[in-house]
């Protein structure tokens, strides 16, 4: 245990004197003094997330403030994430999840679902891997998709007697968190950082890419291959084994607030899919959700029970996290570290392998500062840059970022993943276990056969 106790004692200390030094000794030449602020700020307010030295609300709390105390950021900035749909979607999504409980609709459907997913732990995390996978093909919104599932996943844990602190519930809260966000990377209008990228792609460069092209190249290998190793480091990270759930006396006719409830979800989940459509987002569509739960006329929950159940820390957690990613991007941050990873990339024609490896290891790093929605706002506009030195067609290069943005290193760089995490109330180093042992094979072995696969697929000259 010292191993692991010693870096989240050394971690937070170094976080502290290096966000000292920065306001005390002068800017590097060529670095805006308000730029080092900034990034010594964000690397204080990672360093204690990532190594859990305090609450995540805390620090998020932190971290505002001294944003704003210390003139790093505006207040516009720093508290940014309270105007973030994402924030709102959180709160949204954590009535929902408490009305489901309430109600006993959540246990409803994780009851009608349990036959498919087997008495089987590793078989019970292949079911929430798949089942949130499929979704993303219909769903475009990962948030949506984390808030319609989460409670029905912890509902099933429930009925296979993985209640609350048992390594198995953990275990199958952060498949769906990491399976939600990673493998509809590969999956076009799925995921945020896809859609940024594709939209880059075209208002700058005037290269358009297809759903099928997309799927093809990135589907089967940084998608599927990649879902089977998050269910095999959840089994690793949190082994346990389900207990045989009791007889349920038989179930009669949903009640008045299941009926009401079932009829909100169906007309919320209407909203998500159809969002193409309309132009609403996701955030709003939760936040009215869960708005709903709350009105006298329908009291699906309480004013008592809301004031004692909704967990308002996650809120912050989440506004903090969004707001250091704002703080980050309008600072010069995100491009003083782009900057810095591609004067250091070995990049030259010829070395096609050395070169794929070189973008997609810049893109991923690129994430730990300014989280993944960055990445291809920061990599798109440098891509004709890349190219040249590599000697690699322009629509490779840019491939090369979703490779890297669907790596996640810490759950942090991925709002999605944290809003899951909240709603189920897991912390962030418990997620890190499963995404650091993922990173292992995605090194190892699914980047090179990235690679082999992108090669057969005619995307290198």
């Amino acid at each position: 245990m010292s191993g692991l106790v010693a870096p989240a004692r050394v971690v937070p200390l170094l976080a502290v004197l290096a966000l000292a030094i920065a306001f005390v000794a002068p800017a590097p030449a060529g670095v805006p003094p308000a730029t080092m602020h900034a990034g010594a700020l964000a690397f204080f307010t990672i360093g204690l997330w990532a190594t859990g030295a305090m609450p995540e609300h805390v620090t998020a709390l932190v971290f505002m403030t001294l944003a704003v105390l210390l003139k790093v950021a505006p207040p516009g900035v720093a508290f940014a994430g309270f105007e973030a749909t994402a924030m709102w979607l959180v709160f949204g999504g954590i009535i929902i999840g408490t009305v489901m409980q309430r109600t006993g609709l959540g246990e409803r459907l994780a009851v009608a679902i349990l036959p498919l997913f087997g008495a089987s732990y590793t078989r019970a995390l292949a079911g929430v891997a798949v089942v949130g996978v499929a979704l993303a093909f219909v769903m475009p919104s990962t948030m949506g998709r984390i808030v319609l599932l989460m409670p029905i996943i912890l509902a099933l844990a429930d009925r296979m007697g993985f209640v609350e602190g048992r390594p198995g519930r953990t275990g199958m809260a952060v498949t769906l968190a990491v399976t939600s966000f990673m493998v509809p990377c590969t999956i076009l209008p799925a995921n945020v950082p896809n859609m940024v990228l594709v939209g880059a792609a075209e208002s700058l460069h005037g290269v358009t890419l297809t759903y099928g092209q997309y799927l093809k190249l990135h589907f089967p290998v940084t998608g599927l291959l990649k879902a089977v190793c998050i269910v095999a480091a959840a089994r690793i990270a949190f082994p346990d084994r389900p207990v045989p759930p009791a007889p349920l006396p038989p179930r009669g006719p949903m009640s008045a607030d299941e009926r009401k409830l079932a009829l909100l979800l169906a007309v919320a989940l209407g909203f998500w899919v159809t969002d193409f459509l309309h132009g609403i987002n996701a955030g709003w569509i939760g936040l009215a959700a869960g708005v709903i739960c709350l009105l006298p006329g329908v009291n699906l929950l309480p004013p008592p029970a809301f004031a004692r159940e909704v967990n308002f820390s996650s809120t912050l957690y989440v506004a903090g996290i969004l707001g250091l990613g704002t703080m980050v991007a309008q600072s010069g941050v995100g491009a003083l570290v782009s900057g810095g990873l591609l004067s250091i990339l070995p990049l030259q024609p010829g070395a096609d392998f050395t070169n794929f490896l070189s973008l997609t290891a810049s893109s991923a790093l690129l994430a730990l500062a300014t989280t993944f929605p960055g990445v291809p706002a920061v990599m798109t506009p440098l891509a004709p840059d890349l190219a040249a030195a590599s000697g690699l067609p322009l629509l490779t290069v840019m491939m090369t970022q979703v490779v890297g943005f669907s790596t996640v290193i810490l759950p942090y760089q991925a709002p999605p993943i944290v809003l899951a995490l909240q709603l189920a109330r897991v912390r962030m180093g418990q997620a890190a276990r499963v995404t650091l042992l993922v990173l292992v094979p995605t090194v190892l072995v699914l980047v090179p056969l990235a690679y082999l696969w992108w090669r057969l697929l005619g995307y290198f000259p």
